[in-house]
């Protein structure tokens, strides 16, 4: 009996959370009209340029070691001409949505939990709604936003910086010719590998903002709450990027 009663809170747990997962989204597209083009610049500077360092960071060395474990191979088997054309399909159409929203579920993610989870604990959230200010549209309406506009500039910028260290490992560790990496990305890359990993940068953005707005809208009372609220939001966001992944590539490719 324990046993099914432990199932059965579970079950009305998850339940729970996906009632309020969906009244949230519908609440956030129905403020879409209202929104404050201000405060989403704000964001865009807080959660996306900020980002810059880190996904410029990230992006260099995956292009770096992807370049260094493959060239070999490739050169190996008399295809070194495809270096740069693999390098480019693999960061326009994975590596760099995927990484970028990994990385950023880490970071933006837990700071937009944390920041409104804190909101949350210190009753501002209450504050704003006796002051006929709705919380949704003045906190996550901009956020979400914010993110969706950023995560794809982001993951355009990481590719390009991927293909970079790419570009270095080939010509100066592996002695690849220049002109043979960029002249494959011309021969075998074509637009839609880029384009079609922005668009799921897009919903990667999305979901981050969406996924870390509710943890911390929804954030019981305490320090500690915010905490594990923050840790959520990461792990859900994570997983939701590599799930989203799939069903995207699916259905782009």
């Amino acid at each position: 009996m324990n046993l099914l009663e432990s199932i059965g809170r579970f079950v009305i747990h998850s339940l729970e959370q996906c009632g309020e997962a969906v009244i949230l989204i519908g609440q956030t597209f129905r403020q879409l009209r209202h929104v404050n083009w201000w405060h989403v610049i704000r964001q865009m500077a807080h959660l996306g340029v900020d980002s810059l360092p880190i996904i410029g960071l990230t992006l260099l060395f995956a292009g770096a070691v992807m370049t260094l474990q493959i060239t070999d191979i490739l050169i190996r088997y008399g295809a070194q001409g495809t270096v740069g054309g693999i390098m480019a399909i693999a960061m326009g159409r994975e590596l760099g949505p995927v990484l970028v929203g990994v990385v950023l579920a880490g970071r933006v993610g837990a700071a937009i939990t944390a920041e409104l989870g804190t909101m949350r604990v210190t009753e501002q959230i209450d504050a704003l709604k006796v002051m006929a200010v709705n919380p949704i549209g003045y906190l996550v309406v901009p956020r979400v936003i914010a993110c969706m506009i950023m995560v794809p500039i982001l993951a355009f910028y990481g590719v390009i910086i991927g293909i970079g260290g790419g570009y270095f490992v080939a010509t100066m560790v592996k002695g690849l010719a220049g002109m043979t990496y960029t002249d494959s990305i011309q021969i075998f890359g074509v637009m839609s590998d880029l384009t079609y990993g922005l668009i799921k940068a897009s919903v990667f953005g999305a979901v981050i903002a969406l996924v870390g707005s509710y943890k911390g809208m929804y954030t019981k009372m305490g320090a500690a709450a915010v905490g594990n609220a923050t840790t959520s939001s990461v792990v859900t966001s994570i997983i939701l990027v590599f799930v989203l992944n799939y069903f995207l590539s699916l259905l782009l490719y």
